[in-house]
């Protein structure tokens, strides 16, 4: 039978269970110090009764500051600190005035005045209050930053999937723009056959499209499925002219990495490429895990940067500078993309060859898809791309019902904050007691 893994409960998650067990176990632990301190002083056993009548008392007395605290926390520091010194002084003598009135009512022969007593036991007493006090304001300043900082990680993980989200929806309408003047000039030219082949086409990658979520990630077999359904509808253009090499190792097709990230760096490549040759050019697709990392390399035998045009540093390349014209929406696209997926944990490599072409190398850390992460896309794993499935899935589109997609979903896929319960005796989120 198989053991569910143990998953220890953070201490301060019910607040109000830890206040209680944090009062309870504290003033028990007054009490056997107390206790034992007495019998090792050789103190009559009576004395003990002594000993709990002033832990209840404590007791009592802290759970009437918690109130107060609990009202005082979240004010100016001035006022906080001013009332809290107030309220705690108070609090000592009271507690200072009932020990000493029960130890002159249990020992009436000593010759001590009721004044010497309230001082000796008002030190004491402070010394006791204070660090209850201090341990209460420390717990609770400690819990607001907890609170805060999460508060803070939620909102970047938020602000993160929605720039993502943004980025990926950027390269719909810089991808359509490309194909639809491809099918327009098509149209023009009285070539309506291939026009409507190409529309065909283009409904069953942006049908492949919509499938993966915005922010999510496909393992590198799926990303190559996903380019040989978009190099379907190119091919058609080009013919003979788009000739494509791909070299994936076995052992990095299950490597996860965002969705849709190769997909513009080929389209890169054939408008810069393809498309300035009357001979085409050959792009070449080669994935390898190089340690722990996988490293992605798509690469063009087109012209390359033009040898009269002035070299360009890395953002310029990545503009299309010194190509050709460009929407300026591909490379740098990709580049934000890593930057807010990966952070320094990623390479983009661009290299111009001086013989020409263009090679794209990036590296991003090897994360394995996992079968208990897979979840429902484990029961439907990647086909085998071979050109006759995808010649047959393209030419046969499969016709669906629309799917819709909620308005949320679909924007950002960001992580829901979760709403927060209230909890009995607290206000704010102030560990405390409510009487």
């Amino acid at each position: 039978m198989a053991m569910l893994p143990f998953r220890p409960t953070p201490f301060f998650r019910n607040k109000n269970r830890a206040f209680w067990n944090l009062q309870i176990g504290g003033w028990i632990g007054v009490t056997l110090f107390r206790s034992a301190s007495a019998l090792a002083n050789s103190q009559p056993w009576d004395l003990l009764i002594l000993i709990l009548i002033g832990s209840i008392t404590g007791f009592s007395i802290s759970l009437l500051l918690s109130v107060v605290y609990r009202q005082l926390i979240n004010r100016k520091p001035l006022v906080t600190w001013g009332m809290t010194g107030l309220v705690l002084a108070v609090g000592v003598g009271f507690y200072a005035f009932l020990d000493s009135w029960v130890i002159g009512l249990y020992y009436p022969d000593r010759e001590i005045s009721l004044l010497q007593r309230f001082l000796s036991y008002f030190y004491l007493d402070l010394t006791l209050l204070g660090a209850w006090s201090s341990l209460y304001y420390a717990i609770n300043y400690f819990l607001q930053v907890e609170e805060q900082t999460d508060r803070l990680e939620r909102l970047e993980a938020q602000a993160t999937a929605a720039q993502l989200a943004m980025l990926r929806y950027q390269l719909n309408p810089h991808f359509l723009f490309n194909t639809l003047n491809s099918i327009s000039t098509l149209v023009l030219l009285k070539q309506t056959e291939p026009a409507n082949a190409m529309l065909t086409r283009l409904s069953s990658f942006l049908r492949h499209t919509l499938l993966t979520q915005p922010t999510g990630k496909v393992t590198l077999e799926q990303e190559v499925e996903t380019l040989q359904l978009y190099l379907g509808i190119e091919r058609m253009r080009f013919e003979e002219r788009l000739r494509t090499d791909f070299q994936i190792d076995p052992a990095a097709k299950t490597a996860m990495l965002p969705a849709m990230l190769l997909q513009p760096l080929v389209e890169n490549a054939i408008k810069y490429a393809v498309s300035k040759q009357e001979e085409g050019a050959e792009i070449s697709v080669k994935a390898q895990l190089v340690g722990q990392r996988l490293r992605v390399t798509v690469s063009d035998t087109g012209p390359g940067l033009n040898a009269g045009a002035p070299r360009h540093r890395l953002p310029g390349a990545m503009t299309g500078q010194g190509r050709t014209e460009s929407t300026g929406v591909g490379l740098a696209n990709i580049r934000d993309r890593l930057a807010q997926a990966y952070g320094d944990e990623h390479l983009f490599e661009i290299r111009t060859p001086p013989e020409g072409g263009f090679t794209v190398v990036i590296e991003l850390p090897h994360e394995k898809l996992e079968d208990e992460e897979a979840g429902p896309a484990a029961s439907h794993p990647p086909r085998t791309i071979t050109a006759e499935t995808t010649a047959s899935s393209l030419q046969k589109p499969e016709i669906k019902k629309p799917i819709a997609i909620s308005a949320v979903e679909t924007v950002t896929g960001a992580p829901q904050q979760a709403t927060a319960e209230p909890l009995p005796g607290f206000g704010g989120g102030t560990i405390g007691s409510k009487l």
